[in-house]
């Protein structure tokens, strides 16, 4: 029994042909069970893709009849296969209607999928992005960070914002996105929000990354945003200015809370441990070399890669500061982020700093404590714990202080160094009096002409 559905469409006198649907009954002579009877199999085939679906109706071999797909007669056993064979044809054109007006599209995995109960997958972007969400939630102290599952907490709520605003709706069906719903989105968050670039396109990717799951469990047939990619500026290191950083260790803080927070950024600026690893810093990560010196020895949370960075007085000195206030083998007891983050704006106005963040301290070591200090790049990225050392030259953007003290060290080396060209006594005169002997010239001509 076989049913195709086609779409005419008249171009130069023939018929197009866009999608095909076939329901075919059989059974499989080869595999006959001890009572004689054979299964009953059914095939979906929709555009070219099959799937097998498996029946509990068994069928005598005699009776069936291959060219109808029904059985023969009117025995019993006939009865029961052709009832089932009406049946089971019923739901799967129902299926099949369904999902093609809720998708747009259908393919015989969704209709066996339906067939057998499974549940359908979210056809809807707001659906998905929840899906996605509680999924990736149920996997935090596995193999994902909350911090991660907050920012796409985060683009679920800027995207609900912009739904209700441009479009009046609380969701949006997956096959009605287009590259014009990316670049609204895109408005949305840099005109309502003044969000960065760097920013926006964090958002972007998270919205790409909806579609594809949406591709890959075949609720979209493809992805429409995958052509777009989200412009990234170019990456540079967020270290502070030197003035800005002595006058945040020179300050006063008379707020103990304010003074661990600072106390804790100078700490990462000297160890360039981002706030993830100073939070998980514990005894065992300190080692004390043959010479004395002590170092820390940990696995960078993000890369899994092994950092190891020596304690230099100023980070000893905070160690030892509070050492009384420990409660378990961690070396300081770290606030939350959010709270870190407020008490840091405090910061700002205490300090009269125009703008910190934690992780400012990351990038103050990897540029003013080692790279500006001649420390090699190869270097800094094992301290830092980078995979790839790309990653590092990111905080090698120098400053005119570097440059400058560069060329005086350069200038030192070649000094005793005397390299003479050919003709150079000549050649030191025309740089040294350009002008007066292009005078002397002048005048000889004139003199030549009179």
């Amino acid at each position: 029994m076989e049913t195709n559905n086609r779409i005419n469409n008249p171009i130069n006198g023939r018929e197009k042909r866009r999608s095909t649907f076939a329901v075919l009954f059989y059974i499989n002579r080869t595999k006959i069970r001890k009572d004689g009877m054979c299964q009953l199999l059914c095939k979906i085939s929709i555009d070219a893709e099959s799937e097998q679906v498996g029946t509990k109706v068994s069928v005598n071999p005699s009776l069936w009849n291959p060219e109808t797909g029904l059985a023969n007669g009117k025995s019993r056993n006939a009865l029961e296969v052709n009832r089932a064979i009406e049946r089971l044809t019923e739901k799967i054109n129902t299926h099949y209607t369904e999902i093609r007006k809720s998708l747009g599209f259908v393919t015989a995995e969704l209709v066996k999928n339906a067939l057998k109960g499974h549940a359908q997958k979210a056809h809807t972007l707001m659906k998905l992005f929840e899906e996605h969400n509680n999924e990736f939630e149920n996997r935090i102290g596995v193999d994902r960070v909350k911090e991660t599952h907050m920012c796409y907490l985060r683009t679920y709520a800027l995207l609900l914002e912009f739904l209700q605003k441009k479009y009046e709706v609380d969701d949006i069906n997956l096959k009605s996105l287009n590259l014009t719903f990316m670049d609204e989105f895109d408005f949305f968050l840099r005109k309502d929000y003044q969000m960065a670039q760097a920013t926006i396109s964090g958002h972007l990717i998270t919205l790409k990354k909806m579609t594809r799951r949406a591709v890959s469990q075949g609720t979209l047939r493809r992805d429409p945003f995958i052509n777009y990619h989200p412009e990234q500026p170019a990456k540079k290191s967020h270290h502070q200015k030197v003035e800005d950083l002595q006058r945040l260790m020179q300050c006063k803080i008379e707020n103990t809370a304010l003074q661990r927070i600072r106390d804790w950024f100078i700490f990462s600026t000297f160890t360039g441990l981002a706030y993830a690893d100073l939070k998980r810093l514990a005894v065992e990560h300190l080692k004390q070399a043959e010479d004395g010196s002590w170092w820390i020895h940990i696995e960078r949370r993000k890369t899994k890669t092994e950092c190891h960075v020596r304690l230099l007085e100023i980070p000893l000195q905070i160690i030892e500061k509070y050492k009384h206030e420990r409660k378990s083998n961690l070396i300081f007891n770290l606030y939350s982020r959010g709270y870190t983050c407020r008490l840091i704006h405090q910061l700002e106005e205490i300090c009269k700093i125009d703008r910190i963040t934690f992780h400012q301290s990351r990038h103050n070591f990897g540029t003013h404590i080692t790279l500006s200090q001649g420390v090699p790049i190869e270097t800094v990225s094992r301290m830092m714990g980078h995979t790839s050392i790309t990653t590092t030259q990111i905080y090698a953007k120098v400053t005119d202080t570097k440059v400058e003290e560069d060329m005086k060290r350069l200038k030192a080396r070649t000094s005793d160094r005397k390299i003479m060209l050919h003709e150079d006594e000549e050649l030191r005169a025309a740089i040294r009096f350009p002008r007066k002997n292009k005078k002397r010239k002048t005048n000889q001509t004139t003199n030549q002409n009179s």
